[in-house]
């Protein structure tokens, strides 16, 4: 007999933010890893690639010409500046899949999130993800071994005011212990799956069930 894991489901964009360093990308990676029902939504940036990136891959990376021509021609979903470049979320096939119940996790700052929200709220589930501490952040940061001190200092600043908008995701989450913190945003992940309005397919099945 179906049952609500067998019905067809609209797809959700489940979006993950932090501070730089309050652990978003590891949980993101954590995710993907565990759940092949979502898939990364793979930004445009006109950031130059690290060692190790892949076009396509990690990021579609693009020059400020093109840039600015995906903007003109609204191909974002969302796109903001950070640390001197440009981050947009492209449109592509974002929608279609959607409708066939594919879930796409996005890894933005609280200004892709406002505007993502702002153009598909009912397919956006919000998750903010804070660090146990500004001590506990700078430590992290620190260890990365990447960053100058003025970079540090820089995403520090960045991170107080990312931290002020706290209040405006569905969810929040502090993460002291990363797998305490992981289970915690998997959860939350499988229940917006079961919340009635994505559960397109139970409109048919209960009339089916009243018949």
């Amino acid at each position: 007999m179906a049952d609500q894991d067998t019905l067809h489901r609209r797809g959700l964009m489940f979006i993950l933010s932090s501070p730089s360093g309050a652990g978003k990308t590891t949980i993101s990676r954590m995710l993907l890893e565990a759940d092949d029902e979502i898939r990364l939504s793979v930004s445009a940036t006109t950031r130059p690639k690290r060692p190790g990136e892949i076009d396509g891959v990690h990021y579609h990376f693009v020059d400020d010409a093109e840039f600015d021509r995906m903007i003109e021609e609204d191909d974002f979903y969302e796109w903001a500046p950070v640390f001197g470049y440009r981050y947009g979320t492209p449109k592509g096939h974002i929608r279609s899949g959607l409708k066939e119940g594919q879930d796409f996790l996005f890894d933005i700052d609280w200004q892709g999130t406002q505007q993502l929200y702002q153009k598909d709220e009912q397919d956006v589930a919000r998750v903010f993800i804070l660090p146990p501490s500004l001590e506990e952040l700078h430590r992290r940061l620190q260890d990365r071994g990447t960053d100058s001190k003025e970079v540090i200092d820089g995403r520090m600043e960045r991170a107080r005011a990312e931290i002020s908008h706290w209040d405006g995701y569905d969810y929040v989450v502090v993460n002291d212990d990363v797998h305490v913190c992981f289970e915690k945003v998997r959860s939350i992940l499988h229940a917006e799956r079961m919340k009635r309005a994505r559960q397109t397919g139970l409109i048919g099945f209960v009339r089916k069930l009243m018949a």
